[in-house]
């Protein structure tokens, strides 16, 4: 008896693809939350006369640095070999993990309440990235 039952076709995501979309996604939410932030009331005010909190030239590197490590993330996550890919995931993405939820709970107040939601989803992001890599399938050779 032939079943008419159809299902929508799946398939396995290697790990490294999915990684790199974990970094995507958490790239994007970077992004979106310093951007939001411009709304924010006297935040452009602070920009233009110099009163923020990046306000020398070496913290706005440390932020740049800071900021560019998950688009390096995409790229490192496709191209490195498993064994030092893995270790790489784990040890960044669990230092961001640390990181951004600090900066959620440092950032705490009416009008950074979408910040916090982004620090929450970044830390959820990058805690996947941990499980993901940490779990990464092992084969016989």
């Amino acid at each position: 008896m032939k079943s008419d039952k159809l299902e929508f076709e799946d398939f396995k995501i290697n790990i490294k693809i999915l990684l790199a979309g974990l970094w995507t996604s958490v790239m994007f939410l970077y992004i979106y939350g310093d951007y939001f932030e411009l709304y924010v009331p006297k935040k452009v005010e602070g920009l233009l006369n110099g009163s923020n909190l990046l306000d020398t030239p070496y913290k706005l590197l440390f932020a740049t640095i800071l900021l560019a490590v998950p688009s390096l993330m995409i790229f490192l996550s496709l191209l490195l070999k498993p064994k030092i890919n893995r270790i790489l995931n784990i040890s960044v993405a669990g230092f961001l993990t640390v990181f951004t939820f600090m900066v959620g709970i440092s950032s705490i107040s009416e009008w950074r309440i979408f910040y916090v939601m982004l620090a929450f989803l970044e830390s959820i992001i990058t805690l996947i990235i941990v499980w993901k890599a940490w779990n990464w399938n092992k084969i016989s050779v």
